[in-house]
């Protein structure tokens, strides 16, 4: 396992859409372990495929209650609303209000290729579909009610 560069807002990859994920072998099995590596190395609570430069459709994501790891994830359903300030691993000292659903259901597949359905609420729900917009070109910052000076909130 290794820690991977993140990709910073500017690189054209963070704005190309992901290649679905067809073969679930071991270069599959390591770049998750390397984005879960990364993702926790920053401190981050999810991390898109494209953020470290590979244009694949898979996902980390840990909001402190274990990793989750979404290949080919789809939501399939989104009730409620929130709106909360995210900030992104890609635009460091960026953060902004986004609308999200509060609740999500996300149709997926494991590292090993078999179906699964996780449902996520607030911040879960909230990282699940920050992560899967990565997968369509989409930074937060595109969604974003407006942008917030963390330093003026504090």
């Amino acid at each position: 396992m290794a820690i991977r560069n993140v990709i910073r807002e500017g690189d054209e990859t963070l704005r190309k859409k992901s290649r679905e994920i067809t073969v679930f072998d071991k270069r599959l099995h390591d770049l998750l372990d390397d984005m879960q590596d990364t993702m926790y190395q920053h401190d981050g609570v999810g991390l898109a495929a494209p953020q470290v430069g590979v244009l694949r459709r898979c996902v980390v994501v840990d909001v402190g209650d274990g990793i989750v790891e979404l290949v080919n994830p789809v939501v399939v359903s989104k009730a409620g609303e929130q709106v909360d300030l995210e900030g992104c691993l890609s635009c460091p000292g960026e953060y902004g209000k986004v609308k999200r659903p509060e609740r999500v259901c996300v149709k997926a597949q494991d590292r090993y290729g078999k179906e699964i359905i996780l449902e996520g609420e607030g911040l879960k729900a909230r990282a699940f579909c920050h992560e899967i917009d990565h997968l369509d070109g989409i930074l937060f910052k595109d969604l974003a009610i407006e942008m917030v000076d963390v330093e003026d909130e504090k």
